[in-house]
């Protein structure tokens, strides 16, 4: 082979190798965000939790005579 064919094939296994770093750190990211996104949908969650338990503590002590209807004398 060449020298030409040589720095050619190196200079595509540097491009390749360069490429996967590029991958490799964008996953990480990805990783992380994924990371912060399941913990901030798991806070949401909590947080939804705790309101549909105060909706329910109120309704629970509302008088039921309100939900019966009133006789008229």
């Amino acid at each position: 082979m060449s020298t030409e064919l040589f720095n050619q094939l190196e200079q595509k296994v540097t491009s390749a190798v360069e490429a996967l770093e590029l991958l490799k750190m964008e996953a990480e990211e990805l990783r992380e965000e994924n990371t912060r996104l399941k913990q901030e949908r798991e806070d949401w969650e909590r947080r939804l939790t705790s309101l549909l338990g105060k909706l329910d503590e109120v309704d629970g002590s509302q008088p039921q005579a309100a939900a019966q209807p009133a006789h008229s004398v």
